[in-house]
């Protein structure tokens, strides 16, 4: 267990007076509360992060939807969290500067704004620049709180505790998430309008508002400035108060912070969750343009993975707490998601993958990202009380800055790593609503080869291009091999026939004896086809004689690949043959660019390994007991020593 010291006046030096606030700013407590005020407040502020990530992440739920209502590119709407992550890195080094406004008041305030952001703000916006404002303003204020709720869980959490506290803490990303999955993926049939999932989410901000503004509390500086190991430390940490001074604790503290320890596992920890933050963001995006899920679907298939990710947070956190160590659990649960992560990769280019397969990697990896970050976020407050208890915040601060700025840089990365899904969001509904709606004409216009429509455009006499062109439509609409040659047999007796006048060719059909009709379709090959009366002869001679049944399939074949334009608008084709061919490529580019990202998040979860061995803590339980009875002895003697002096 960490020890350390803070400064305090000189005796009989007279106590500095505390900052009095009235009213609704008052939120210190003089004293360290009972365990069952203390649960409340760490509820509360548990409760107040969940709603803040969703907040922050429910747009990601129906993100294909925002992009068409708000005339978003892909592209353009990524690097919307691209600014509002930027501004959020920021607005966490200013929490660490307004700490001393109280904790308590930058969370509750906090999320009355982001409430009335989510609820009014962003479902009303009616262009994109209004929506990206928005949504930098609430990640603005999300980067404030998110550095005070961490902030206030390791006041009211001793650290033979912290890994619990910590446990529900970083829960609140998680259900935040699991909350938005969860409520898309039951309303979306029946609400289907984006906004409504905004609707919801801002009610439920202003309901948490309403409940932290009655109830949060926060420790008064002079007490959550010292440390305290145990709960057994209570006494001496309402003992030393008296003669702390928190101007003089906090002295110097944003240069203790600038530390190895600390700034490495703030990195570490933050390239660590690249495939969590693509997962809160683009999930849906994901199963829509490599697996051609559903938004229900995808969000159904989200639910695993947070479910997952939220039991291991809370069951690691007590096994961390039990055993007295962190460390061991951050390398395990690294190794454990490497598996789900790598098993997740590789899925990206099979497209047979199915549903509950992806469901087990999901599993794999949410349970070992769970049990590494719910033990490093103990382990890092940790690491900051070592070198000063009362720059919590600062330290808080600076893990947070680190962090949003290494999302900002890949989430910019990200859309150089995924061209392809940029042109599938921007370009491809369009098409795919021209295929839903008549799949087989479709299929017919885009599984040919546009060379040999042009050739026998050209050059209808040109029997070869026919052939192989009917062999085509064939083939699209299921025909086998054998009926396919039997085809490219007869082109050139369909080119013949083609000459020959409907109402000619079936007066012959009806009586092959027919002069009249037989004369007729001879002068009509000779001028269709420029050859003289003999040849004519030839060629009629020659479809009488050819394989009927062959005949009649490759006129249906040649019937549908006449008819197939005509179901589409002139403008619906005009788009296809624009965009047609570039998203066809991006529909096979996709799923490799995917996997290369996702090789990205495993290089980033393997780099986070070797910063596990800078930061606090012990790595044999054992040890970690010795240290817990050495600081409680000494907590004996300097009571009895406070207690002599009294």
């Amino acid at each position: 267990m960490s020890s350390t010291t803070v400064p305090s006046r000189h005796d009989g030096d007279p106590a500095p007076a505390a900052p009095r606030r009235s009213g609704i700013w008052q939120r210190q407590l003089a004293h360290y509360p009972e365990n069952g005020p203390r649960s409340m407040y760490l509820g509360i502020t548990v409760l107040a992060t969940v709603i803040l990530y969703y907040e922050l992440y429910v747009g990601g739920s129906v993100a294909t939807q925002i992009i068409a209502d708000l005339d978003f590119s892909f592209t353009l709407y990524v690097f919307v969290s691209v600014i509002g992550n930027l501004v959020g890195a920021f607005a966490s080094l200013f929490a660490g500067l307004a700490d001393r406004w109280g904790r308590a008041n930058l969370v509750v305030y906090g999320l009355l704004a982001t409430g009335l952001i989510t609820l009014f703000g962003l479902p009303h916006s009616d262009d994109k620049t209004l929506f990206t404002v928005l949504f930098a303003l609430l990640s603005f204020v999300e980067g404030v709180v998110l550095v005070a709720t961490p902030a206030l869980i390791r006041d009211f959490s001793p650290q033979v505790g912290r890994g619990v506290a910590m446990g529900f803490w970083t829960l609140g990303p998680v259900l935040g998430s699991l909350v938005v999955t969860l409520v898309s993926s039951n309303t979306l049939d029946s609400h289907p309008d984006w906004r409504f999932q905004f609707y919801v989410c801002g009610i439920a901000g202003l309901v948490v508002f309403v409940i932290a503004f009655f109830g949060l509390r926060e420790l008064s500086p002079a007490l959550r400035d010292q440390l305290m190991v145990s709960m057994r430390d209570r006494a001496l940490i309402e003992a030393r108060a008296a003669g702390i001074d928190p101007e003089a604790a906090l002295k110097g503290h944003w240069r203790q912070m600038l530390r190895f320890d600390v700034i490495g596992s703030a990195f570490a920890i933050s390239v660590f969750l690249l495939l969590y933050y693509i997962l809160v963001g683009f999930t849906v995006v994901y199963f829509a343009t490599v697996y051609g899920y559903s938004e229900a679907r995808a969000n159904s298939l989200a639910n695993w993975y947070w479910i997952t990710n939220a039991i291991a947070l809370v069951v690691t956190g007590v096994l961390t707490d039990r055993f007295r160590v962190r460390k061991p659990f951050m390398i395990v649960g690294t190794l454990i998601s490497l598996v789900g992560g790598v098993l997740f990769a590789l899925s990206a280019t099979e497209p047979d993958t199915g549903y509950y397969t992806i469901a087990v990697y999901f599993i794999l990896s949410a349970a070992g990202g769970g049990m590494a970050y719910v033990a490093w976020m103990a382990s890092f407050t940790e690491t900051v009380e070592r070198h000063n208890p009362a720059a919590t915040a600062t330290g808080l601060a600076i893990w947070g800055w680190i962090l949003r700025l290494v999302v900002t840089v890949s989430l910019a990365v990200f859309t150089l790593v995924v061209p392809a899904t940029s042109v599938l969001v921007d370009d491809a509904e369009p098409i795919t609503e021209m295929q839903a709606e008549h799949p087989e004409e479709f299929a017919i216009i885009t599984g040919i080869d546009q060379e040999l429509v042009a050739q026998v455009q050209a050059d209808p006499a040109d029997a070869d291009a026919l052939g192989r062109l009917l062999g085509q439509v064939a083939t699209i609409q299921g025909a086998d091999a054998d009926e396919v040659e039997g085809i490219a047999g007869v082109a050139e007796e369909v080119v013949t026939a083609q000459a020959i006048e409907p109402d000619t060719l079936a007066a012959l059909q009806t009586d092959p004896n027919d002069g009249a009709a037989i004369g007729a379709a001879l002068q009509q090959i000779q001028d269709g086809l420029g050859v003289d009366s003999g040849t004519a002869l030839q060629r009629l001679v020659a479809v009488g004689e050819a394989d009927q049944d062959a005949l009649q399939a490759a006129a249906q074949y040649g019937a549908d690949l006449q008819a197939a334009p005509t179901v589409f608008s002139e403008e619906q084709l005009e788009n296809l043959a624009e965009n047609g061919p570039d998203v066809a490529a991006a529909a096979e580019d996709n799923p490799g660019q995917w996997q290369t990202w996702w090789w990205v998040c495993i290089a980033g979860q393997v780099l986070f390994l070797p910063f596990v061995f800078v930061m606090a803590g012990r790595w044999s339980p054992r040890r970690a007991r010795e240290d817990e009875r050495a600081h409680e002895e000494a907590v004996e003697r300097e009571l009895a020593a406070l207690g002599r002096r009294g």
